[in-house]
């Protein structure tokens, strides 16, 4: 893929400020059954349009510009400090004060939703520097949230004028997408709705409806492709003819799911500012989502500022980890190669997964891998031995290392049981040393005999 220079990201919406208001619970208010939510934590973070520029710009590797309707108002002030650093703002002068979304929270769980600020923005004339980045922009993501900036005349204007891709991600009360659009990315509910208005009717929520709304929506914006999100079963992809593309979601248990569609469409805007085609960027979307709801959701935005380890993560490890020891849970670990998945490594991995409640496998890279077995080595890339892997039902989560020996990842992870197979009964595994450093406990488990990748290239070559 060819990238669109240095070129920034623009995003256009309605930029909003979210408050969740986290506490605990262990009682009942006597006059109501309703929780008492005591020991409040208060979170702030960019909300909207302003949410979907900070998460694109954690991992753009490209400006980003978000344009939006900025009030003088407590509200616009605190929002500007959260996005200082992170995205350049160019403002709309507005009226009608800031729109606040605060959520009271146990937990994971959302108690009640309370919203304040005008429910429209009137706004000022669009700056020209806000048209002239709208129109270089190496591609444009539409964050409507239905308070008005995409129905005002010069933005849409400007946003016809785009000359990179434009991705939408529409509101029940925004306006419709402009027709040079290449990407509309609704959820299941708006498809619906707006299929619907357009006498496309068609009842059940399975694939075949969703792919007559998507087309439907096509024929009424005129736009150049539907991406439906459909949440855990990830997102189909029409051009208005043909057979949909149909883009499954990497499983993931729990996680907030607040901001993931922000997640999809930002991803896919920059992987097509990045040349994908918009097959590629669609798939792009459904893996960000997934990983970005694994981690924790718009709650736990402020990790996407954190800096990575030199270690390759399959998306939901991190939450994975999390969600297992706030279970009081069990982590264990294995690794090796797994090049040629053979019933000797099936039987390990089987037996790994019952000594707790998940297990994540680390796997060698390909360069790792030809510095251990040599030059002809591996047969299968990382990629697909992780995808392999993955598809197994007692694998939780695989993790890609570039070192010669797991010890790196394994600080990273840090499992309560690192496992493995094979003739290491009675001695000392060489990873032994590192789990001692947080109290985890290295084991053996029974190895199938007559079964090793070496074995079966060995045979392939007689």
């Amino acid at each position: 893929m060819s990238r669109a220079g240095n070129r920034p990201l623009v995003v256009v919406g309605d930029a909003l400020l979210d408050v969740d208001l986290v506490g605990t619970a262990s009682r009942l208010t006597p006059d109501a059954p309703v929780p008492v939510v005591e020991d409040v934590e208060t979170r702030e973070r960019p909300g909207g349009a302003a949410l979907a520029a900070v998460i694109a710009a954690a991992s753009a590797g490209r400006e980003v510009v978000l344009v939006a309707p900025m009030a003088s108002d407590e509200g616009a002030e605190r929002l500007r400090t959260l996005l200082e650093g992170r995205v350049r703002l160019i403002g709309i002068p507005a009226e009608g004060g800031t729109a606040v979304k605060r959520r009271v929270r146990v937990g994971d769980h959302s108690v009640v939703r309370i919203d304040s600020g005008s429910a429209v923005a009137t706004l000022g004339p669009l700056p020209a520097e806000a048209a002239t980045a709208i129109r270089n922009a190496a591609a444009v993501l539409v964050a409507d949230y239905g308070r008005g900036t995409t129905a005002a005349d010069d933005v849409r204007a400007a946003l016809a004028a785009a000359r990179g891709p434009v991705v939408w991600d529409p509101h029940p009360r925004g306006a419709d997408p402009v027709p040079s659009t290449r990407l509309v990315t609704p959820n299941g509910a708006e498809a619906a709705r707006v299929a619907a208005a357009a006498g496309t009717d068609v009842p059940g929520d399975g694939l075949a409806a969703v792919g007559a709304r998507a087309e439907a929506l096509i024929r009424t914006w005129g736009v150049g492709a539907v991406a439906v999100t459909l949440g855990a079963r990830g997102a189909l992809l029409s051009y208005g003819e043909g057979a949909p593309l149909v883009i499954p979601a990497v499983p993931v248990a729990g996680g907030d799911p607040c901001g993931a569609g922000d997640s999809f469409a930002g991803a896919a805007a920059l992987a097509l500012a990045d040349g994908a085609v918009t097959g590629e960027a669609v798939a792009a979307a459904v893996a960000a989502a997934s990983a970005f709801v694994a981690r924790g959701g718009a709650s736990a935005w402020e990790a996407e500022d954190r800096p990575q380890p030199n270690v390759v993560a399959e998306p939901g490890v991190d939450g994975l980890l999390a969600r297992v020891r706030a279970a009081g849970g069990t982590v264990v670990a294995t690794g090796g190669c797994f090049d040629l998945l053979h019933p000797g490594h099936v039987a390990t991995l089987r037996a790994a997964r019952g000594l707790g409640d998940c297990l994540v496998v680390c796997i060698n890279s390909d360069d790792s891998v030809r510095r251990l077995k040599g030059p002809s080595r591996p047969l299968v890339t990382a990629t697909d031995r992780a995808r392999v892997l993955e598809a197994l039902e007692f694998v939780d989560a695989v993790v890609v290392f570039d070192e010669d020996t797991p010890a790196e990842v394994l600080d990273r992870l840090r499992p309560d049981v690192w496992a493995k197979g094979g003739d290491y009964a009675g001695a000392d595994l060489p990873e032994a040393a590192v789990l001692r450093r947080w109290g985890g406990q290295a084991v053996v488990l029974p190895y199938l005999d007559g079964h090793s990748t070496t074995a079966l290239v060995a045979r392939s070559r007689t």
